[in-house]
């Protein structure tokens, strides 16, 4: 299905009002954004197809019918879009369709009623906690440069000891450092989190300082690449490549491995579930109890190899 269907100029202010209400009071991430704006641009075409081409008013989509809603999920599926994807945006439809309706009225119940598929949510990868101390200790042992393998250390600490996502280790600026015991975090959607900083943190940081030969600006970033720009993410995802490769590590052993092993590892050792959603910055508790699953197929997977009657 292709989107060269122009929509009338109500329902195209009604998509931006709804999308500039996302930002300001549910403070969703521009890549939210753009996102949520495909899925209701592919709806909005299908749905004036399905009509017959008929120009949709707002109080026309509010009153859209579940039957619509299903065929337009059809639809798409038939086109491949995944289970999870289909799930996104079926849950974008339903939130604009449910603000619609509070402006221009209609009953958006039988709409809001479908069910979209359901899928399995992937499991964490998370190291062992041996792997993963390996990891911090050989991830430096082949850069080029000394100051290069202390960089790549640093961030590979902050991913294990703090939780952090790799985009977010490298949004920290020269006066984050020297790092502070906590690290004030803007996350997914601007949400902000207070996150400690370990001891081992604050000094693999300094050593890297130390190191760098290239002036760290204070409003700059405090990581570097090879030639001083900004460092890329891509970067650290190459020398997890060498790591890997190197300890035998499965593939499933990349940076943002290192996050689930600080969450799988806190919730082991007795972490409350609460604080570690705090920790990681997860909007819902259910995301983090991802991690639950986790620990209980440790667990058993201990459990079949240790008892006698396993």
């Amino acid at each position: 299905m292709t989107n060269d269907i122009l929509l009338p100029e109500a329902l195209r202010a009604a998509l931006s009002d709804w999308l500039a209400h996302l930002r300001a009071l549910d403070g969703a991430s521009e890549a939210t954004i753009a996102a949520y704006t495909v899925d209701l641009r592919r709806w909005l075409v299908f749905l004036t197809r399905y009509r017959g081409g008929e120009d949709l008013s707002p109080k026309a989509v509010a009153a859209a019918e579940r039957s619509e809603l299903r065929a337009f999920m059809a639809d798409e599926q038939g086109g491949g879009l995944g289970a999870r994807s289909m799930a996104r945006r079926l849950s974008a439809v339903k939130s604009f369709t449910r603000w619609l309706s509070d402006r221009v009225g209609g009953d958006a119940t039988a709409l809001l009623s479908a069910r979209g598929p359901k899928y399995r949510r992937k499991l964490p990868r998370p190291l062992s906690i041996d792997a993963a101390a390996a990891v911090l200790e050989t991830i430096g042992d082949q850069a080029r440069e000394d100051w290069i393998a202390a960089r790549d250390m640093a961030v590979a600490t902050l991913l294990y000891g703090c939780g952090l996502r790799i985009s977010e280790a490298l949004s920290l600026t020269g006066r984050d450092s020297p790092l502070p015991e906590v690290l004030r975090i803007t996350g997914k959607g601007g949400k902000e989190r207070i996150v400690p900083v370990l001891p081992a943190a604050r000094k693999a940081v300094a050593e890297y300082v130390a190191q760098v030969p290239y002036d760290i600006p204070r409003e700059g970033p405090l990581f570097l690449g090879a030639r001083g720009g900004a460092l890329n993410s891509r970067m650290i995802a190459r020398a997890m490549e060498r790591v890997r490769a190197a300890l035998g590590l499965p593939a499933t052993a990349t940076p943002h491995a290192l996050r689930h092993s600080f969450a799988t590892h806190l919730l082991s050792a007795g972490g409350d579930l609460r604080a570690i959603q705090e920790l990681l910055g997860h909007a819902s508790l259910s995301t983090t109890q991802a991690y639950t699953a986790v620990d209980a197929a440790r667990l058993m997977d201990v459990y079949a190899q240790a008892h006698p009657r396993a």
